[in-house]
């Protein structure tokens, strides 16, 4: 007799962390996947012009690297990272106002993990972090994966609202406040010194971690820079500032940094071990020798100079491309503007019927962590020329016209 054996049932794999299940990919992504076709001018990427990356001064700094010392370069470093490199950022640190030795600095892969680090050092399922509101998508993204209840502060074209965050902060007791205070991503807004200074000081009176995010300050095109939070008296010791040469030499390097106290920095460095031993070492060498031979304030200069003349080609189509009502903001520097458009407008829905006019741009709504604006949406200006951006408007505005 044939005995036939049993069918064996499959058990289920056990399922995602919930974190992963509930925290989505990031609205940015997605519309740039949809919208690769050539033929689309495309303002919803954060991308830096390509033509302006100082590519032959990148490229003689990783082949003297590699034919001066490929054994070092190539090998395992140091997870706070490669000390001529702390030390070179460590100046430009203090050049800018900010007093700052080697040691105060970890080198990150990109500032985005400097987010993600932070997270783990700090954050404990259920912890409050406050943010901006609208706020960059993908700090939402990296406080979400943590298990953080995010809430945002009100504020207005100026930044967070002082009185509004020691509200928030006596009420909610979070572990940070998370900002963008110089040419802020989405909305290209910039918080002056006098609200700067208040914020540091309800962060000083009520225990508050800031953490202070500044990829994009260094691209100023017209006004005065304004000081640090963590330049203010009684706020290094607790504001974390991270920095990032993705914006400024090029985003393909993924070198980032975080500026902390002792104790918060080192248990950064104990995350960025789990996470990814060391940034790669070779870009490390190859940005310090940059740094040492190449004068990249000259470079930052000439770049933001181009990218305040595609601002302006912007702000001067404007008008034309959006519906009677619209408002925008005409930022002093960085990457974006921040358009809001009359009611009823609804950005999302608008998009696909936009995009089939060959342009796109990223709706309002996700910047939010709380009740999203509909009728907001952000322009990236620096990476078209200003012909395609005049070409890009005029497709907008017909696409808007065309509800």
């Amino acid at each position: 007799m044939t005995v036939v054996p049993p069918v064996s049932v499959p058990v289920p794999l056990p399922p995602l962390a919930a974190r992963a299940r509930t925290v989505g990919g990031s609205p940015v992504r997605d519309i740039l996947a949809v919208t690769a076709r050539p033929e689309v001018i495309n303002f919803a990427g954060g991308l830096p012009a390509p033509e302006l990356f100082d590519a032959e001064g990148i490229a003689e700094a990783f082949r003297a690297v590699l034919a001066e010392d490929a054994g070092r370069a190539l090998q395992y470093s140091t997870t706070e990272g490669e000390p001529v490199l702390r030390a070179a950022l460590a100046g430009r640190v203090s050049a800018r106002g900010l007093p700052t030795d080697a040691d105060d600095v970890l080198v990150t892969t990109g500032s985005q993990q400097a987010l993600s680090l932070l997270a783990a050092a700090l954050l404990e399922p259920g912890d409050t972090v406050l943010v901006e509101s609208p706020c960059y998508l993908a700090a939402l993204q990296a406080f979400g994966l943590a298990g953080a209840r995010i809430v945002p502060v009100p504020g207005d074209e100026e930044g967070v609202d002082p009185v509004a965050l020691e509200e928030l902060v006596l009420r909610e007791r979070p572990k940070l406040l998370y900002t963008v205070p110089t040419f802020q991503n989405p909305t290209g807004r910039t918080m002056p010194a006098g609200r700067r200074a208040a914020i540091a000081e309800v962060a000083e009176r009520c225990g508050l971690w800031i953490v202070e995010d500044d990829p994009y300050g260094e691209l100023r095109f017209e006004g005065e820079r304004v000081p640090w939070i963590a330049s203010y008296e009684g706020a290094a010791e607790r504001v974390v500032l991270l920095g990032s040469f993705s914006k400024v030499m090029a985003p393909g390097l993924r070198l980032g940094w975080l500026r902390a106290p002792a104790g918060l920095r080192r248990a950064c460095a104990v995350a960025k071990q789990a996470a990814d031993l060391h940034t790669p070492t070779v870009n490390q060498l190859a940005a310090a020798r940059y740094l040492a031979e190449r004068d990249l304030d000259a470079h930052v200069a000439r770049v933001a100079g181009v990218y305040r003349e595609r601002r302006d080609a912007m702000l001067a189509g404007l008008a034309d491309a959006l519906p009677v009502g619209s408002t925008w903001s005409r930022p002093e520097g960085g990457m974006f503007l921040w358009a809001r458009l009359p009611e009823p407008y609804d950005t999302t829905a608008l998009l696909p019927q936009v995009v089939r006019h060959d342009v796109a741009y990223v709706p309002g709504a996700p910047f939010y962590a709380g009740t999203p604006d509909p009728t907001t949406l952000r322009l990236c200006f620096v990476t078209q020329t200003p012909r395609e951006i005049g070409e890009g408007l005029r497709r907008l505005g017909e696409g808007l016209r065309a509800v």
